[in-house]
């Protein structure tokens, strides 16, 4: 039986995170993953195929509304679908024989199978042919990820009623896409395909879009979203569908109890990810798991109820996300070999990559609210922006909250261009504890989208924006 300091069950950003870092310290390390090609749902079926297609589809909608304002005449814009979804692929393909490199590069041994514990130290890995080998770790990191969650009215079938995974890898743009749940991934596969000529209608049971962000913030994101054409149906339950055809009517019931019917090509169900534990073996060898199905890990050090036996990820409690996982992947790993490892929660950027983008990081004024924390407030268009003008790109805003008598940063919310590159200068400032002058007193070059944040973080200090 081959032994190992470190197994890593799942090869998704947490888990290669984490055997890359691990092996960096010195341990002999392992990972095992079901797929045959590394990088777990982000990099295979999720964040990376995603975004290119969001990318793609940003450059059909400006070649068709926005290049005419920079004075380029173009003809008779066309999209090939078939040719989109092979770059796609190709770009998938190249990440992950990326993260394939870096196993071979750190001497990672890497195992093709399906992973489950046996043992608090052993791990049997069940290959696609069948064969079955178990391998012996002092410690194992469980990262597994998760998987789309299913709901009864809309079994998915993979061709009308479909997950992510499918609505990444249409053949042709629909004519009417339902989308059930305004998360980020409804939001961002809606952009996609309405960009692309498709009808999209979002079904959302809750009465916004992002209920966890800001409300002032998400409301402005909606309006610009509802501007490019998605239709938003909120406080509407789902009650079933029926497939008619090519088509599938959907039975729908407002909060008022009035129930309708609306009809599309596909429906995408995106409520939301559930942990993917099944089959690994935790609730069978006694690890703890949340009333949630979460495995149960200490914060900030990630051991279970059996010590040598850790979880990282979307199998643990937090958010849902694959930087998140990174750093956890790294922390753990850091923490096994002895060393201080340490996520700040606080510091963790959110991103949805729609057109505006948005991104935020802290608490909005709704969780401000009702943890009672006194805060002030400074806000920013990109409208007046010389860098937006220039980009004809001047939607959005940015909002900075701060603590009322200290100035320390609470949350940072942008509306608004590569929103997804600005935010981070607001993670590092979380990360050190800073203040809104802070970022109001230091440099940003002109012209740059960056100057939004600083004004808006002028306004927050003592409301002494310059360009307002």
């Amino acid at each position: 039986m081959e032994k190992y300091d470190i197994i890593v069950i799942g090869a998704g950003p947490g888990g290669y995170v984490a055997a890359v870092r691990a092996s960096q310290l010195g341990k002999k390390t392992a990972i095992i993953e079901k797929r045959k090609t590394l990088g777990g749902t982000c990099l295979n079926v999720g964040c990376i195929p995603s975004k290119t297609l969001l990318d793609s589809s940003e450059e059909y909608h400006k070649a068709k509304h926005k290049l005419g304002d920079h004075g380029i005449t173009v003809g008779n814009v066309q999209i090939d679908i078939k040719k989109m979804m092979a770059r796609k692929d190709k770009v998938v393909g190249e990440v992950t024989a990326g993260v394939d490199y870096l196993m071979k590069k750190n001497k990672i041994t890497r195992y093709h199978g399906t992973g489950r514990l046996v043992s608090k130290t052993q791990v049997e890995v069940l290959s696609d042919d069948g064969k079955k080998e178990t391998i012996e770790g002092t410690n194992i990191i469980l990262a597994t990820g998760s998987v789309p969650i299913e709901i009864p009215p809309l079994p998915i079938d993979g061709t009308s009623i479909i997950t992510s995974d499918h609505a990444i890898a249409l053949d042709k743009v629909p004519e009417h896409l339902i989308i059930v749940g305004a998360g980020v991934i409804g939001l961002e596969l809606g952009s996609v395909w309405s960009r692309l000529g498709a009808k999209v209608t979002v079904v959302e049971l809750m009465p916004r879009l992002l209920g966890t962000a800001d409300k002032a913030m998400a409301t402005m994101a909606q309006r610009m979203l509802e501007s490019q054409g998605l239709k938003f149906l909120f406080e509407t339950k789902v009650l079933g569908a029926s497939k008619k055809g090519n088509k599938v009517e959907v039975q729908i019931e407002t909060k008022d109890g009035q129930k309708s019917t609306i009809e599309g090509d596909k429906v995408l169900v995106s409520i939301g990810r559930r942990p993917n534990s099944d089959g690994l073996g935790a609730k069978e060898l006694g690890i703890a798991f949340t009333d949630r199905g979460k495995i149960k890990a200490g914060p900030n050090h990630f051991q279970t109820n059996i010590p040598n036996i850790y979880a990282i990820g979307d199998v643990i409690d937090g958010a849902m996300l694959a930087h998140k996982a990174e750093d956890e992947g790294i922390a753990c790993a850091e923490l096994i070999c002895g060393k201080p490892g340490h996520v700040n929660y606080n510091a963790i950027p959110w991103i949805v990559y729609t057109w505006p983008e948005i991104a935020w990081v802290g608490l909005g004024e709704e969780e401000l609210q009702s943890k009672g924390i006194e805060y002030k407030i400074g806000k920013y268009m990109f409208k007046p922006n010389a860098r937006a003008k220039a980009m004809n790109e001047a939607e959005g805003q940015v909002k900075v909250l701060a603590d009322k008598k200290t100035d320390k940063l609470l949350g940072v919310y942008i509306v608004g261009p590569r929103a997804s590159d600005m935010i981070a200068e607001a993670a590092i400032a979380f990360e050190f504890g800073a203040s809104s002058e802070d970022i109001a007193r230091s440099t940003h070059a002109h012209p740059t989208l960056s100057e939004v944040l600083r004004e808006a973080a002028m306004d927050a200090d003592a409301k002494w924006s310059i360009h307002s």
